[in-house]
């Protein structure tokens, strides 16, 4: 008989998981049943680990290394920390894997019969970061975040049972409106990483260089891009919203705390006048609150 607890994480895995109170969303939120709340925070874990290795913020030789058997002397090098990560990924489908939060995510993947191709498009998100550094067009921008994004709304539905076509349409642009969301939040951190996700052509268009972008704070071109790509954002989020109103129960809860995120998330960008450079604007509890009563009543209208 297959063992479908999940395995206990270590001190490094634990860290990993607590990131999760730190993002625009609620990940596995109380009134969720047990057993989804551990099935997506083991897919979060898998994520989370995932950016971090892609953003380097692991320690060289430290103990997720070890656990994929990481030579020291390459340790640093984050392609190949990456390919080690796939290769215990892989390990999740047909073995047993080395790294404590893929074995937590194994008995994830056999209970709902989940494939590969979520979790490898991930992965693919996080190399093109080591290779792409800039994004001429927004259609190269949307193809990024159907690798970096798109996934994770794919294996919430298809954890709770609940992936049909249509609704895989919709959480799509949920999910690339929350990347579109952070990169825009996180302006000034990603510059400081040579990365700049503001599509190269809207850079043009609002008359706006890579200088301005390193500003202390934004000027007025900086702020009237910054509002263009938020309500771009915001458009993608409300053509998601069907997505919460076509399911029932805690499930809508779940899917109207994601969006309602993002929605509130605008709303603190909004507040700063645009002006990302200054720090990355977080959303307030009573903006989600709001945010979340809105979504759900648009839901109930259009579901």
């Amino acid at each position: 008989m297959t063992d479908t607890r999940q395995a206990r994480p270590d001190a490094s895995s634990r860290a990993t998981l607590g990131k999760a109170a730190d993002e625009n969303f609620p990940v596995a939120p109380f009134f969720l049943p047990r057993a989804w709340r551990d099935d997506l925070m083991a897919v979060y874990g898998f994520a989370r680990l995932v950016d971090d290795i892609g953003d380097g913020d692991l320690a060289p030789g430290g103990a997720d290394a070890r656990h994929l058997g990481i030579d020291p002397g390459t340790a640093e090098d984050r392609l190949a920390f990456l390919d080690a990560f796939e290769d215990d990924l892989r390990r999740v489908f047909d073995g047993t894997p080395r790294h404590p939060l893929l074995r937590g995510l194994q008995p994830t993947v056999r209970r709902h019969r989940l494939t590969p191709e979520p979790f490898l498009g991930l992965i693919a998100a996080n190399r093109q970061d080591q290779q792409v550094r800039r994004y001429e067009s927004y259609d190269d921008l949307l193809a990024y975040c159907a690798l970096s994004a798109n996934p994770v709304g794919r294996l919430v539905l298809a954890i709770t049972g609940t992936d049909t076509p249509e609704r895989i349409r919709r959480s799509d642009e949920i999910c690339t409106a929350l990347q579109i969301v952070e990169h825009l939040q996180d302006v000034a951190e990603d510059l400081g990483n040579d990365r700049i996700y503001l599509p190269a052509e809207d850079l043009k268009r609002f008359h706006v260089t890579e200088s301005d972008l390193a500003r202390p704070s934004a000027g007025a071109s900086v702020r009237a891009l910054i509002a263009f790509e938020a309500e771009r954002a915001r458009e993608l989020l409300h053509a998601g919203t069907p997505l919460v109103g076509s399911v029932h129960g805690r499930l809508r809860l779940l899917l109207a705390g994601f969006t309602a995120g993002g929605l509130a998330a605008l709303d603190a960008i909004t507040d700063a006048g645009y002006d990302v450079l200054t720090g990355p604007p977080k959303a307030t509890k009573p903006s989600l609150m709001r945010q979340a009563g809105a979504v759900l009543l648009r839901a109930r209208r259009e579901g």
